[in-house]
């Protein structure tokens, strides 16, 4: 229980990636992503994966490491990762996590939340009706069957919404009655660090990056995914917008700039999910190198010395 798992979380294009090698350097230890965007191998310009550099500044671990093609759910994981733990801190007292997808987090740092096995049938049954219907008429549902879900989940996720539905029809029973129960303690310590900036600082910095993408070739990288797009994998911010100007329904124009108002509104999701942990230490993203590493090295220190 002396090891040491650094978790630094914190809203889009905020410094999360320069922050986990800076700490890696540090401590001589590797990093463990948890975007789960930048497992997949296809999706590397939108989903903004360490570049080359980067990668040989520090080994990491969970990048584009699946297709997209290749189911990888939270649980899977979840699994994979603790693995991972269970092998680098053999070598390490502390090791580094690198991500902005909450859940994913989540699964590592305190585990998921157990649900009840459901008929197939009734998530064909919501796939169905999410084509036929579209999100709203799932939404609407969700409202009605689990109103406190409905209130914290990402509703212009289809993926979310129909696993939710799918536990709240298959269960008779809201899918929020399943969550935050008892889980297996974990053999680590886990120190969370989220960078944060005012909220002006970090639009800037997503439309600045939406931009980097553009000029990297993110509109080449989402045409040759075009016959991919129903995959979940997908149905991500900077795809889905490009996919609308691809079918010519949208300029290109307007296209970017639905991918930067909705990343500005998948940072504030971000920062509204990570504000619930109460014991994560928030670090403004402009503090010197030096100030950064002092503070987590104490708090470090102090969690080891919990430990003894």
């Amino acid at each position: 229980m002396n090891k040491v798992l650094i978790s630094i979380t914190g809203p889009t294009a905020i410094g999360k990636t320069r922050l986990g090698i800076l700490l890696a350097h540090h401590f001589n230890t590797e990093i463990i992503s948890a975007d789960s965007r930048q497992f997949f191998k296809e999706m590397a310009i939108g989903t903004a994966v360490p570049s080359k550099n980067e990668m040989m500044a520090a080994v990491h671990h969970f990048i584009q490491h699946k297709s997209i093609q290749e189911p990888y759910s939270v649980g899977d994981f979840e699994r994979d990762a603790l693995r991972k733990l269970d092998e680098l801190f053999l070598k390490h007292q502390v090791v580094i996590m690198v991500g902005g997808s909450g859940l994913y987090v989540d699964a590592v740092t305190k585990g998921l939340d157990t649900f009840p096995k459901v008929n197939p049938s009734v998530r064909k049954k919501l796939n169905n009706e999410l084509v036929e219907n579209g999100i709203e008429a799932l939404q609407s549902k969700l409202k009605e069957l689990d109103p406190n879900h409905y209130k914290n989940i990402d509703i212009q996720n289809p993926h979310r919404i129909i696993r939710a539905l799918e536990i709240c029809i298959g269960t008779g029973k809201p899918y929020s009655s399943f969550l935050n129960r008892p889980k297996t303690e974990r053999r680590f310590k886990v120190l969370s660090v989220g960078l944060h900036a005012d909220r002006a600082i970090v639009y800037e910095r997503i439309n600045t990056r939406v931009d980097y993408m553009m000029e990297e070739g993110l509109l080449e990288e989402a045409k040759a995914l075009t016959k991919h797009r129903d995959l979940n994998a997908l149905q991500t911010v900077g795809y889905k917008e490009l996919f609308e100007y691809l079918d010519g329904n949208w300029t290109l124009d307007f296209a970017i700039s639905e991918i930067k108002k909705n990343t500005r509104r998948f940072a504030k999701r971000q920062m509204t999910w990570f504000k619930k942990n109460n014991e994560t230490h928030w670090i403004d993203y402009n503090y010197r190198d030096n100030e950064m590493i002092v503070l987590i090295d104490k708090a470090v220190e102090n969690l080891q010395n919990e430990a003894t």
